[in-house]
């Protein structure tokens, strides 16, 4: 009994915490950050991976529940145009021979809410169809599963389209800085 109390415990934290997780992702989603080639390539190559494993992870799931891989394509389809948008609503400063860019607020709120909504409207599915139907797997199928996966698909598609991006511009402007003479760039 102390185990499931402090399983219980443990979800009800997780779940307290997810309004001040999205707060802080849209803090950091909104601020201006100096443009280092690095961390935009660190940030690429984890998102990669990881949308390996959620494709990997949809063609399992799509066993059980046929729409998981097709919903997550076309979430990754979606959220690659919104990366291409994104990138070019970025803004770009140069001061002080560095690179700043600053992600367009709107778009960073849109793609917040419209997952913050999707994860809601999914705790909300899930209750009511787990209280509804006695077989396992009906519930996991009609809570929306595969609808979840999209929504996940579309931020990973975002964010690799995006990362590529701002790896691709802070090259080119470390390249166009080492072209330069030291008397311009220091100025």
């Amino acid at each position: 009994m102390p185990l499931i109390a402090l399983a219980i415990l443990i979800v009800l934290a997780v779940i307290a915490l997810i309004p001040i997780s999205i707060i802080q992702r849209l803090r950091l989603g909104m601020s201006r950050r100096q443009a280092r080639g690095w961390v935009a390539a660190l940030n690429l190559t984890a998102v990669a991976f990881s949308v390996a494993l959620f494709l990997l992870g949809a063609y399992v799931t799509s066993r059980w529940i046929p729409e998981a891989l097709r919903y997550t394509l076309a979430g990754l389809g979606v959220g690659s145009l919104l990366g291409l948008l994104g990138t070019a609503l970025t803004r770009w400063e140069y001061a002080e021979g560095r690179a700043y860019y600053t992600p367009n607020r709107w778009l960073v709120i849109g793609i917040t809410l419209v997952v913050t909504a999707r994860v809601l409207y999914g705790f909300w599915r899930t209750w009511e169809a787990w209280r509804a139907s006695v077989d396992t797997m009906t519930w996991v199928a009609a809570s929306g599963l595969a609808a979840s996966m999209s929504a996940g698909a579309v931020v990973l598609g975002y964010y690799a389209i995006y990362w590529t991006g701002v790896y691709a511009r802070s090259r080119r402007y470390r390249r166009r800085m080492a072209e330069q003479p030291s008397w311009r760039r220091n100025r």
